[in-house]
C-alpha cells in the first residue's frame, strides 16, 4: 500500500481513503471523507464536532479518531528510532527541543545513510510543475528528488537524472555536444512511449560519490546559450520528421539552486519534453546520438536508433522487440489521447474551493471565528484599494503586526487600521528585553492592545528608526527579528493558541521570506502558519524563496492563492461572530445613550466598559447550540460569570442566571445612592464578601449588567495602577457628556483587590473629583469591591451599611430557586459536569461534599500521571488562592507535547481521564491570558487533597512535585507557576485577606508540621531551598520552623544561610535576630529555675543576648529598612534589652536592693564589681552600653510613630514577625516598654521626692517621667487616647509635677517634652492650674537655638509650628520674627519629607494637630478631639474621613478653622506674612491643574502642615 510508505503530513485524499479501509471505517462515511477532501493534514487535526457534522455516527467517529491517534504514535516512534542514534552527537550541537514547546517536523526529513559516511538528514523536494515557465521556481541545495521514474501515466512526466558534475567544466563544444546526447536520447524514448517526460541535469544520477541519488546539487553556467544551442543538434540527430521533434522538445529552463551558506549560484537545467498525440500518432522515431571524437575533435554520430523507457532506464529497442513495439503504438496513441481529454476536462472543470479553505485554516476547522485564537498578521505594503476590503481584520483577536511598510503609519495598513482599534506602536529592539517576562508583558502592553511592529522602521519617526535597503536590513535587523519571533512563541504565546497570517500584496522582499523562516523554526512547522496572495505572481516567487524551510507542497496546503482581497474580505467577515459594523454605546445623563468608539475605549485599557449594547455585535446566526450550551456550562461548571451568558439569558438562547438575595440588596443600596441622591460623598464603597463559589462575583456583575442603561459601568483591571484606573474612569464619566457638573456615577467593580489598591483608588479618584471642582456631595463613582472571604458575615461588620455577605447558605427563597434551576439543567448536563451548581444548591454541606468526591474517585489509578496531576493542583488551589496549572504545563507532564503539536485543537480534555474532567475546570481569564486550568471549587480541592492524602501524604505530593522536572523545566509561564509552588512555603494566611486567622508559616508547612511529622515539614523546605536556587526566604521559614521548635543552632545555622543570599535585607536580618532572642528567653527561663544564680552560669546566656541584639540593630541599619513603615527589629532590640536587665538583677550578687543600686552604677559608670569582672570580661563594654542601646530603639519607635499610622503593606504583613500588640497597637507597647525600661534604672526616691524635685537627680526624674509615658512624644500623646479626658489630664499633672520649677536649666530633650505635655494638657484639662500661656512656651523656645551647630530635631520644629502659627493671617499682626520662625521649622520638616523614602507615602502621615478657631493653646486641636464627633465603626468613620464627610460634622466646622491659601504649578500654598508656604494635600485633597484661590483645614505632622477639604474658594 502506497501511503505506508509516505509522511502522514504528505498523504492525499486517496492515502487517506486507503488507510481509513485497513480501519475497517464504512465505504459510505470513507467516500464522505474523500468528498470533503480530507488529506493527511486534514486528518491529524480533525475534531469529533466536524466528524458529527459531516454526518458521521458515534461509534464510528470513536473508532476513527482513536486509530488516528494510533497512528500518530507509530508515526512518532518510528521517527524517534530513525533519528535516536543522532541524538548524542547532536546533544552538543544544538539544544534540547521542549517537549511542548513543539517537536521538529521529521515527518518531512528523509534519513539516509551508507556504510562509509555519517548519516545525515536530507530535505525531501518537489518538482517544478512540468511544461510551465515559472520565473520565481528554485530549488534547494541537497535537497532530494523522488527516486527516477519509468511510466504509469502518460500525462504524469516520466523523470531522467544527470549530475553532469564533470561535463559542466568542459569547453563548450564538448558541453553542447553531452547535453544535447543525453537529451536526444531521452526525448526519443518519450516520443516513442507516448509518454511526458522531464530530464534534469544537476541532479544526482547514481554514479558513485559522496552525494545521494536524486540529490540536488546543481551545475554553474557561465553562458545559457551552450545549453540552449545544443539543442540544434536536433536537425541532424532525427534524420526524420526532425519538425515533430523541434515541437516536442522544449527549450531548456534554468532553475537556481538556493543555497544560504554558498555565494555562488548553481542552476538545475531542465528540459521537457511533451509528445502531443496530435504530432505523434502512427509515427516512430529513430534518432542519432551525437559524440566528440577527441582525436579529430569533430562531432560524430551514432547509428540510427529507436529508444524507449524501461523503468527508470532509456534503453535502446533491440529488433526482436521493434515488431511487437510499433504494434502496440495504436494502442498508445489511443491511450494518451483519452487522457489528454480527461486531463482538459479536470482543469476545465476543477477548482479549489478557495472559500472553505480560507476559513478551516484561519478557523482550524471551526464554523465560526471567535476570541479563542489569537493572530499574528505579517505584511508589507498594502495599495488603497486593497486597504477598502481589509475591514474583517479590525474584528480579528490581532496579538501583533509585523509590519514592513516604513509608511504605514503615515498613509497604510497602521492608519487605516488605527482608525478602528488603539494600538501600541514598537519596534523590534523592544522586543530584545532582559527584564522578566511578567514585566516585559505589562511594560508593552502586550495584551491589551494590538503590538504593532515595524520591521523596517517608521518614514515619520523622529527618531532613530529609518527605513533601509535589504542588504542593511540584514546586517542590522535580522537578529532583532529573530529575537522577537523566538519571544513570541516561546514566551508570551503558547503553542497552538495563535495562527500567523501572510498577508501577500506587495512584491516579496527577502525580509518577509526571513520573517516566514523565523516564524517557521519556533512553530516547529508549518502548521499555524497561512499565506494570502491575491497575486499568483508574488506567491511564486515567495514559494521559491521559503521553500528554503518548507516543502512547497507543504506550503500549497497552507496556502490561498488567487482570491481576490475583496473576496477574502467577505468571507472572513462572514465567519466572524463580531458583526463588523456595530458599534457600542454608554448611557448619558440627558437619558439618551451615545455611540463609544473602539478607539476611544482602547485608550481606556485598564476598564473593561459594559456596554449598553453589551455583547449585540455577536452574530447569532452563527452561534450553535453546541457552543451556547458550552458557556452555560462553563458558569455552573464553576467558571466566572460572562456577559455572554446574561446576553443569551435575555435573548432566551438560554436559562436565566439565579438572582441571590444579595442581588436586591445591593440594588436597593445603588437606588438609593443614584435614584434618591441619598449620597453626602462623591465616591460611594459598596462591599460584597462571599464565600468562595458562592456567587457573589455572579452577584456583582448581574448588578453591572443590570444597571449598564442607568449608570456607566466597568470593570477594573487590577494590573494598572490606581492613578491609571483613575485616569480612565474620568474619561469614561466625562465621556461625550455636554455638562461636566451632572454627569452620571461610574459604578467601577474590583475583584478580589487589597484593600491597599482600594484605598488607593479611592484616594486617586477623590483627587480627580476635587480637581474637577466639582461639589464634594455629588456622587461621582461608585466603587463595588467584591472580595472572597471565609467569614464574610463577620466582615460586614465593619461597614454594615455598605457591605453584603454572600455564604453558602441559601435562604428559604434561593432554595426554591436553586432547585427549579436544578431541575431545568437535568436535561441539558450530567451532574457531574455541573459539579460547582450541584454543591452549591446543597449549601456546600461537608458531608454531600465528602460522598460526591468519593464516589467520583472511585477505583482511581494512584499511579498513573493524571491522577498526579488531580494531585499537584488540589495541593496548589488547596493552599494558594487564584493559583493554576496553565494548560501547556498539563501537556508536558502527560507527555503530550508530541501529539499535541499535530492535533492541537483537538479539545485537551479528550486525554484527561474521567475523573480529571470531572475536577477539571478550564480558566478563560483576561487577566492572565493563559489557557488554564484549576479545580473546580477551593472546597472541593481542599477534599480531593484530603482522600487521596489517605494513599500519599500532602509532604509526599509536595515533594513529587517539587522534584518534578518537567514542570520546572518548562519554559511557557514559567514564572506564575514557580511562583505559585514558591507560596505554598512561604506565603502565610492573613485575617485581614479573608482567611480565617494568622498563620505563622504557610497552611501546607503548618499542616506537615503538626499532621505529619516536624522532619517531615523540614524535609520538604530543604528540597524547596534547592529548587528555587538556594532562596534567602525558604532558608528563612526553616530557620523560623526550628526556631519555633527550639531547635536553636540549626535554626542559627539556617538563619545565617539566609542572610548569606541577602545580606542586606532587613526582614533576613530580623529572623537572624528572632532566633537569638528566642534562644535566649529559652536559657533565660531554664536558668531562672537555679538558685543562687552566679555570675558563671549566665556568661552563655548574656552572650546570646548581645548577639540578639546586634543581629537586631544590623537589620535595624540596612538601607531597605528606611522604607519599612515600622521596624520590628526596634522591637526585638528592646525587648531583648529588657529581659537582659531583668536576667542580671537576678543574679546573687545583685539581688538584693543594695545589689539593685551596684547594678545601676555597674551599667551606668565605668564602676565594675570584682564578682563579675573575669567571668564577664568580654562583655563589659557592650553592657555598659546597653541603656543607651534600648534607649535609642525606643526613641526610633518614637520617631517612626510619631510620623506614620501604623499601616504595613502585603510585603510587610508577609515577611514580618512582629507579635500581635506591636502590630495592631504599637503605641500602648511603647508605652508599657517605656516603664519597664524606665523602672529598672530607677531607685527608690520616695525620701528624696520630700526634699523637692529640684534636689533629684536628672537620671532618676528622668525615669520616673518615663515611666508615666512622658519620656517621649509619642507616649505623651498617646495618653490622649484614653478615653477618659480626666484621667489623662491628672497624669500629664503628675509628670508636669515631676520636672523642677525652672525650665530653662533643662536638657533640649527634656524641654521639649515638658512643653508637649503642656500641649497635651491644654487638649485633656484646659482648665488646669498647671498649664503654662501660648507666650510662656515661646519664650522657652528660645533655648533651643543655645547649640547652634547641631541640627534642631524634628521634634521641636514640629513644636515651633505648633506654637507660632499664626492666629489670624489676615490681619497682618504676626511679626516677621515670628513668621520666620514658622516658615523655617516648617521648612526643615519638608526637607526631611522630600528626602526620606517612606515619607512619600501619603496616606500614611500621622496629622496630630488641627488648628481651631480659638485663641492661644486652644487653638491647637488633638485629632482625638475631632474623632470623638466621628461616629461608627472602624472602617465607617475611616471612610468618613477618607471621603471627607469627617469635615462636614457641625461640631468640627464649629470648633475648626478654615483657612485661605491658592495653588500655583500643581502645588498648594499658605501665606503667612510674606512668606508662601507649601501644604501637603491629603486625602481628597488633589490640586485643579489651573492656579485658583483655595481654602481647606489646616493639620500639624511631622512632615509639615497638611490640608484636608480642599476647595475652590467661591
Amino acid at each position: 500500500m502506497e501511503y505506508q510508505s509516505i509522511p502522514c503530513l504528505n498523504w492525499n485524499e486517496t492515502h487517506v481513503s486507503s488507510w481509513l479501509q485497513t480501519i475497517g471505517l464504512k465505504l459510505e462515511y470513507i467516500e464522505k471523507l474523500e468528498k470533503e477532501e480530507v488529506t493527511g493534514p486534514v486528518l491529524l487535526t480533525i475534531e469529533k464536532s466536524y466528524l458529527h457534522e459531516i454526518g458521521l455516527q458515534g461509534g464510528q467517529i470513536h473508532l476513527l479518531l482513536r486509530k488516528r491517534d494510533e497512528l500518530l504514535q507509530q508515526d512518532k516512534s518510528k521517527i524517534q528510532q530513525n533519528t535516536s542514534y543522532l541524538a548524542e552527537g547532536r546533544e552538543h550541537a544544538e539544544p534540547k527541543a521542549d517537549p511542548c514547546n513543539g517537536v521538529t517536523k521529521l515527518e518531512e526529513t528523509l534519513s539516509v545513510s551508507d556504510d562509509s559516511a555519517t548519516p545525515v538528514f536530507l530535505t525531501p523536494s518537489g518538482y517544478r510543475k512540468f511544461d510551465d515557465n515559472d520565473a520565481y521556481f528554485c530549488y534547494k541545495k541537497n535537497a532530494i528528488l523522488p527516486p527516477e521514474t519509468g511510466i504509469n501515466k502518460l500525462i504524469t512526466p516520466c523523470h531522467e537524472y544527470k549530475s553532469l558534475e564533470n561535463a559542466s567544466k568542459l569547453e563548450s563544444r564538448k558541453l553542447k555536444v553531452k547535453f544535447a546526447s543525453e537529451v536526444i536520447r531521452f526525448a526519443c524514448a518519450c516520443m516513442n512511449m507516448r509518454a511526458n517526460g522531464t530530464i534534469h541535469f544537476g541532479v544526482m544520477d547514481k554514479t558513485k560519490t559522496s552525494h545521494k541519488h536524486g540529490e540536488i546539487i546543481g551545475i554553474p553556467i557561465k553562458d545559457r546559450e551552450d545549453f540552449e544551442d545544443a539543442l540544434d543538434y536536433i536537425e541532424h540527430c532525427f534524420p526524420t520528421k526532425n519538425s515533430d521533434a523541434r515541437k516536442c522538445i522544449k527549450p531548456p529552463k534554468f532553475v537556481p539552486v538556493i543555497d544560504k551558506d554558498d555565494q555562488t549560484q548553481n542552476w538545475i537545467v531542465e528540459v521537457d519534453v511533451v509528445p502531443m498525440v496530435n504530432i505523434v500518432r502512427g509515427n516512430l522515431y529513430s534518432a542519432r546520438i551525437p559524440k566528440f571524437n577527441e582525436k579529430t575533435k569533430k562531432v560524430e554520430y551514432e547509428q540510427k536508433a529507436f529508444y524507449h523507457r524501461v523503468g527508470p532506464n532509456t534503453p535502446r529497442i533491440t529488433e526482436d522487440e521493434l515488431v511487437s513495439f510499433v504494434q502496440a503504438l495504436i494502442d498508445l496513441d489511443q491511450k494518451r489521447e483519452w487522457e489528454e481529454n480527461d486531463q482538459n476536462q479536470a482543469q476545465v472543470h476543477v477548482k479549489e474551493d478557495l472559500g472553505r479553505k480560507l476559513c478551516v485554516l484561519l478557523t482550524r476547522g471551526k464554523k465560526c471565528m471567535d476570541n479563542t485564537l489569537r493572530y499574528i498578521i505579517v505584511s508589507n505594503r498594502f495599495d488603497q484599494e486593497h486597504l477598502q476590503n481589509i475591514k474583517f481584520l479590525a474584528h480579528m483577536n490581532i496579538f501583533s503586526v509585523f509590519d514592513f511598510d516604513p509608511d504605514s503609519k503615515l498613509s497604510g495598513f497602521c492608519h487605516n487600521f488605527q482608525e478602528h482599534q488603539a494600538v501600541n506602536l514598537h519596534f523590534l529592539h523592544d522586543y530584545d528585553h532582559r527584564e522578566s517576562i511578567t514585566d516585559f508583558i505589562k511594560k508593552l502592553q502586550l495584551y491589551e492592545r494590538t503590538s504593532w511592529i515595524f520591521c523596517n522602521g517608521r518614514s515619520d519617526y523622529n527618531g532613530d528608526e529609518s527605513p533601509c535597503d535589504e542588504r542593511t536590513w540584514i546586517k542590522n535587523k535580522k537578529k532583532l527579528l529573530k529575537r522577537a519571533v523566538s519571544v513570541i512563541c516561546n514566551e508570551i504565546l503558547p503553542k497552538g493558541s495563535f495562527v500567523v497570517l501572510f498577508i501577500l500584496t506587495s512584491e516579496v522582499e527577502q525580509p518577509l521570506v526571513d520573517t516566514f523562516h523565523e516564524f517557521y523554526a519556533e512553530m516547529s512547522g508549518q502548521e499555524d502558519i497561512v499565506i494570502i496572495s491575491e497575486s499568483m505572481e508574488n506567491y511564486k516567487k515567495w514559494a521559491s524563496l521559503a521553500q528554503v524551510s518548507c516543502s512547497l507542497d507543504a506550503l500549497e496546503q497552507n496556502s490561498v492563492v488567487g482570491m481576490p482581497i475583496s473576496h477574502v474580505d467577505a468571507t472572513i467577515q462572514s465567519i466572524q461572530l463580531t458583526c463588523s459594523q456595530h458599534k457600542r454605546s454608554i448611557p448619558v445623563s440627558n437619558k439618551g445613550v451615545c455611540f463609544l468608539k473602539h478607539v476611544d475605549e482602547d485608550n481606556m485599557f485598564s476598564l473593561e466598559v459594559v456596554s449598553v449594547d453589551q455583547c449585540d455585535e455577536t452574530n447569532e446566526d452563527i452561534m450553535e447550540q453546541e457552543q451556547i450550551n458550552k458557556i452555560e456550562q462553563y458558569f455552573y461548571q464553576g467558571g466566572k460569570l460572562d456577559w455572554m451568558n446574561l446576553w443569551l439569558a435575555d435573548k432566551n438562547q438560554c436559562g436565566e442566571v439565579i438572582k441571590r438575595d444579595a442581588y436586591e440588596d445591593i440594588n436597593k443600596m445603588l437606588e438609593d445612592l443614584v435614584l434618591s441622591s441619598t449620597s453626602k460623598r462623591s465616591i460611594e464603597n459598596i462591599n460584597i464578601y462571599h464565600h468562595p463559589g458562592s456567587g457573589g462575583s455572579t452577584v456583582a456583575r448581574q448588578i453591572l449588567w443590570n444597571w449598564r442603561k442607568k449608570i456607566r459601568c466597568a470593570m477594573v483591571k487590577q494590573s494598572y495602577q490606581p492613578t491609571t484606573v483613575c485616569e480612565h474612569a474620568v474619561l469614561l464619566q466625562n465621556y461625550k457628556e455636554v455638562d461636566k457638573n451632572s454627569c452620571l456615577p461610574v459604578l467601577l467593580l474590583l475583584e478580589d483587590c487589597n484593600t491597599e489598591y482600594q484605598d488607593d483608588l479611592r484616594r486617586e479618584l477623590s483627587n480627580a473629583v476635587t480637581t474637577l471642582k466639582i461639589s464634594s456631595s455629588t456622587l461621582r463613582f461608585i466603587i463595588l469591591c467584591c472580595k472572597r472571604s471565609l467569614d464574610p458575615e463577620n466582615m460586614c461588620k465593619a461597614l454594615p451599611l455598605r457591605t453584603v455577605a454572600v455564604t453558602h447558605k441559601l435562604s428559604s427563597e434561593e432554595k426554591k430557586l436553586f432547585s427549579k434551576k436544578s431541575e431545568n439543567l437535568k436535561p441539558k448536563f450530567e451532574p457531574e459536569f455541573i459539579l460547582t451548581f450541584v454543591l452549591m444548591s446543597k449549601e456546600f454541606q461537608p458531608s454531600y461534599i465528602t460522598g460526591c468526591v468519593g464516589n467520583l474517585l472511585k477505583g482511581i489509578d494512584h499511579s498513573c500521571s493524571q491522577t498526579q496531576l488531580i494531585k499537584f493542583v488540589a495541593l496548589l488551589n488547596s493552599h494558594i488562592q487564584n493559583s493554576y496549572l496553565s494548560l501547556s504545563h498539563c501537556e508536558a507532564f502527560l507527555r503530550l507535547g508530541i501529539q499535541m503539536e499535530e492535533v492541537r485543537h483537538h479539545a485537551f480534555e479528550n486525554y484527561l481521564s474521567e475523573q480529571a474532567r470531572f475536577f477539571f475546570i478550564q480558566l478563560k481569564s483576561s487577566e492572565t491570558h493563559i489557557d488554564s486550568f484549576r479545580i473546580i471549587h477551593n472546597l472541593v480541592a481542599k477534599e480531593i487533597l484530603k482522600q487521596l492524602s489517605i494513599q500519599q501524604p500532602q509532604s509526599a505530593i509536595a515533594m513529587d512535585l517539587l522534584q518534578n522536572k518537567v514542570l520546572f523545566d518548562h519554559r511557557f509561564d514559567q514564572e506564575e507557576f514557580k511562583k505559585f509552588v514558591r507560596d505554598l512555603f512561604i506565603k502565610r494566611t492573613k485575617k485581614s485577606k479573608g482567611d480565617p486567622n494568622d498563620s505563622w508559616f504557610s497552611p501546607l508547612i503548618e499542616h506537615v508540621w503538626k499532621t505529619e511529622s516536624l522532619e517531615k515539614a523540614i524535609g520538604l523546605l530543604e528540597v524547596a531551598y534547592e529548587r528555587f536556587k538556594e532562596d534567602a526566604f525558604v532558608a528563612q521559614q526553616l530557620a523560623r520552623l526550628l526556631n519555633e521548635n527550639k531547635r536553636f543552632e540549626e535554626a542559627h545555622t539556617w538563619a545565617e544561610c539566609a542572610k548569606y543570599r541577602l545580606p542586606r535585607h532587613t526582614y533576613i536580618l530580623d529572623t537572624v535576630g528572632q532566633v537569638y532572642k528566642k534562644w535566649f528567653y529559652h536559657k533565660h527561663d531554664a536558668i531562672l529555675e537555679k538558685d543562687p544564680i552566679e555570675p558563671e552560669d549566665i556568661t552563655d546566656i548574656i552572650d546570646t543576648a548581645l548577639k540578639g541584639m546586634d543581629a537586631f540593630r544590623a537589620s535595624e541599619n540596612c538601607p531597605q529598612s528606611q522604607k519599612v513603615c515600622l521596624n520590628n527589629s526596634y522591637f526585638g532590640e528592646v525587648d531583648i534589652g529588657c529581659r537582659l536587665l531583668e536576667l542580671l538583677s537576678y543574679v546573687d550578687i545583685f539581688a538584693t536592693k543594695m545589689g539593685k543600686l551596684q547594678l545601676v552604677d555597674y551599667l551606668l559608670t565605668d564602676y565594675t564589681p570584682e564578682e563579675v569582672q573575669k567571668p564577664w570580661q568580654k562583655f563589659h563594654g557592650l553592657l555598659k552600653g546597653i541603656n543607651n542601646s534600648i534607649r535609642i530603639a525606643l526613641e526610633c519607635i518614637c520617631e517612626d510613630l510619631a510620623r506614620f499610622q501604623n499601616h504595613s503593606s502585603e510585603e510587610e504583613e508577609e515577611l514580618d514577625e512582629g507579635e500581635p500588640e506591636k502590630i495592631n497597637n504599637p503605641r500602648k507597647w511603647l508605652l508599657r516598654k517605656s516603664a519597664v525600661y524606665a523602672k529598672f534604672f530607677s531607685v527608690d526616691i520616695q525620701k528624696e521626692e520630700a526634699v523637692g524635685n529640684d534636689t533629684v537627680s536628672p537620671l532618676m526624674r528622668q525615669m520616673k517621667i518615663f515611666q508615666l509615658g512622658g519620656g517621649n512624644v509619642t507616649t505623651i500623646l498617646y495618653l490622649l487616647s484614653d478615653s477618659k479626658r480626666q484621667r489623662a489630664g491628672e497624669r500629664l499633672e503628675n509628670i508636669i509635677s515631676l520636672f523642677p520649677a525652672d525650665l530653662k536649666g533643662l536638657d533640649k530633650t527634656e524641654l521639649i517634652n515638658v512643653m508637649f505635655c503642656q500641649i497635651a494638657l491644654c487638649c485633656a484639662s484646659p482648665s488646669s492650674e498647671k498649664l503654662l500661656s501660648i507666650e510662656k512656651l515661646q519664650e522657652l523656645t528660645r533655648h533651643f537655638g543655645r547649640e547652634r551647630r547641631i541640627p534642631l530635631p524634628a521634634t521641636a520644629n514640629f513644636l515651633l509650628s505648633l506654637l507660632f502659627w499664626p492666629e489670624d493671617l489676615t490681619s497682618g499682626e504676626h511679626s516677621t520674627t515670628k513668621s520666620d520662625i514658622v516658615t523655617n521649622a516648617i521648612g526643615r520638616l519638608h526637607r526631611y519629607y522630600e528626602i526620606n523614602p517612606t515619607a512619600q507615602r501619603k496616606g500614611r502621615i500621622l496629622t496630630h494637630f488641627f488648628l481651631g478657631k480659638a485663641r492661644g493653646l486652644n487653638k491647637i486641636v488633638h485629632k482625638t478631639t475631632i474623632e470623638k464627633f466621628i461616629k461608627g465603626t472602624f472602617n465607617e468613620r475611616r471612610l468618613k474621613w477618607q471621603g471627607g464627610e469627617a469635615w462636614t460634622n457641625p461640631e468640627v466646622v464649629r470648633l475648626l478653622k478654615r483657612v485661605d491659601g491658592y495653588t500655583e504649578n500643581g502645588n498648594l500654598f499658605i501665606r503667612v506674612s510674606k512668606t508662601n508656604i507649601r501644604v501637603i494635600p491629603l486625602f481628597s485633597a488633589s490640586l485643579p491643574s489651573s492656579n485658583e484661590n483655595m481654602t481647606f483645614y489646616l493639620g500639624f505632622s511631622f512632615h509639615g502642615v497638611v490640608a484636608f477639604d480642599i476647595k475652590v474658594s467661591q
